[in-house]
């Protein structure tokens, strides 16, 4: 089974190529362009465990520039996770980077993966395509963003429905929601948190602190991600990729305390601009479809994270 993976150096990414590998029968392709100053400044470091495999190739390149008539000749499975992530740095005259690499790169692949034989093409999407919402959120919800990158990534799901019934793309679309853990961006909260409290610094907070998100760890969602090769039934499907436990921000920082043994000086810095108030998957379907179950519960999940940082301070 020949797999590519987009967006491979990246945060979740990265997992999921681990995920892949850890089945004998899988050989993985790798393609980011690492377009995000973080990731130019870090490199191949979070594909430091498998960049020697045996079964990895990791090609550094812009999607737009790929070859893919010679990437995707014999290829089963695609998984799309390369673009821009972030809400807040989607707006003014950034929002053309999100148009070029979640709306435009999708597009090009999504052609280039016209006429092959591939089994499914996997497009990752996320919660912000929901906006603000009351309970759980089932897939049927009507996606109402809140920001312009929730309307890229939206926008993508559409190109692959398209894509789908016109030209028959075997498209499956997995929304995440809040992943966390290890190798997460140093711009995502609990990154944050994490380091100022290990820095002795105040927590730069946004909203209140009374939000609350439904979290995933990472390893679950590469999990739930891995497992979509040999799900049945799944084309044309789009499924919630949830956690196993829902937290407000508040409760998150004194868990950080507990956990790092500081405590956390609080200064809010603005309002949830482009985010909802609350989230809550109803992961009803991932577990029909994929087998899914969450396993690891917040604070276990927020120890490894913290385990990590202190290790790479």
């Amino acid at each position: 089974m020949k797999i590519v993976v987009t967006g491979a150096a990246g945060f979740i990414g990265s997992h999921l190529c681990e995920a892949l590998l850890s089945n004998p029968n899988y050989e993985v392709i790798g393609i980011d362009a690492l377009v995000r100053d973080e990731l130019v400044l870090i490199g191949t470091r979070h594909l430091e465990k498998i960049i020697d495999h045996s079964r990895f190739t990791f090609h550094q390149e812009n999607l737009m520039n790929v070859k893919w008539e010679e990437i995707l000749a014999d290829v089963d499975i695609v998984y799309h996770l390369g673009g821009i992530p972030g809400v807040r740095n989607s707006w003014g005259s950034d929002f053309a980077n999100y148009v070029r690499n979640n709306i435009s790169a999708t597009q090009h692949l999504l052609e280039a993966c016209v006429g092959k034989n591939m089994k499914k093409f996997v497009f990752i999407s996320t919660s912000s395509v929901y906006g603000d919402t009351t309970g759980m959120v089932s897939e049927d919800a009507l996606p109402t963003p809140l920001s312009p990158y929730g309307v890229t990534k939206l926008t993508g799901e559409q190109l692959c429905r398209v894509y789908w019934r016109n030209e028959g793309v075997p498209i499956v679309i997995l929304r995440y929601f809040t992943v966390y853990g290890p190798r997460q961006r140093s711009d995502m909260a609990f990154h944050r948190f994490i380091r100022q409290l290990l820095e002795k610094k105040p927590i730069t907070l946004y909203g209140d602190g009374f939000q609350s998100r439904d979290f995933t760890f990472v390893s679950d969602c590469a999990s739930a991600t891995a497992s979509v090769v040999k799900a049945p039934n799944v084309i044309g499907e789009t499924i919630n990729i949830g956690g196993k436990q829902r937290s407000t921000i508040i409760d998150v920082i004194r868990m950080l305390e507990r956990l790092t043994g500081e405590e956390a000086h609080i200064m809010r810095i603005g309002s949830l601009k482009g985010e909802p108030v609350h989230t809550w998957a109803n992961i009803g379907k991932a577990e029909t479809l994929l087998g899914y179950k969450p396993l690891i519960g917040l604070e276990e999940g927020l120890q490894q994270e913290v385990d990590y940082i202190r290790r790479y301070l």
